[in-house]
């Protein structure tokens, strides 16, 4: 399974803003995008004083890769969420969304079970969950409005899962998803509205880069 393993907190100063992809860390005075809000690199810090314009290519470019980022997805999965959108009736930014959306690891970490998509996607990884009664380790599962997810039986027992009751609950959740804490469960209930998701996602740019090319 392909994924990013570089450092998290670079992808927020590239991306000139924090996407959360650390959890609580990212909360704190303890997270390197308050210390140095500044591109990466050799010429990151000078690059931020520098005016340019950007090109509609780099607009586009840049909202792609933000919503790879945020979702933790490799560039060819990415492309065929993108094409499967296509497919969908509907308008093809939504359906894309709600394909990202709709992960497996990404709707554990809506129901306040994990505390970044990272730590969900380990979770998940790991086996710690049944989807509809069934054991599954693929994080990058899509699920469908009425499919159950619950902590599995042999990782109740664990302390991080006996903790994990109280810190869900303080927890709120969108309205496309139901839970129950006590059983450590949770439901999809339908696809969220685009009012539901991210609202600093640009899902029209992403659609015109992957137009032109």
């Amino acid at each position: 399974m392909g994924r990013y393993r570089g450092p998290a907190c670079k992808l927020c100063r590239r991306e000139g803003e924090k996407l959360f992809l650390k959890g609580a860390r990212c909360y704190t005075s303890k997270c390197s995008f308050e210390r140095r809000a500044y591109p990466p690199g050799d010429h990151g810090r000078s690059s931020q004083f520098r005016r340019r314009r950007e090109s509609d290519f780099a607009r586009q470019l840049r909202a792609k890769q933000k919503a790879r980022r945020i979702y933790g997805v490799m560039e060819r999965q990415f492309r065929r969420y993108y094409e499967e959108s296509l497919q969908r009736r509907g308008l093809t930014g939504l359906n894309l969304l709600q394909i990202l959306e709709s992960r497996l690891d990404n709707v554990i970490y809506r129901m306040g079970y994990a505390s970044s998509r990272t730590q969900a996607r380990v979770l998940v990884t790991h086996g710690h969950f049944d989807v509809n009664g069934r054991r599954t380790d693929v994080p990058s599962m899509l699920l469908s409005p009425g499919d159950h997810i619950a902590v599995r039986d042999g990782s109740r027992k664990r302390v991080f899962f006996k903790d994990l009751r109280s810190i869900a609950t303080e927890k709120s959740i969108p309205d496309w998803i139901g839970r129950d804490v006590e059983a450590l469960s949770g439901e999809l209930v339908r696809l969220p509205e685009r009012l539901e998701i991210d609202g600093n996602l640009n899902e029209q740019l992403i659609v015109e880069y992957y137009s032109r090319r």
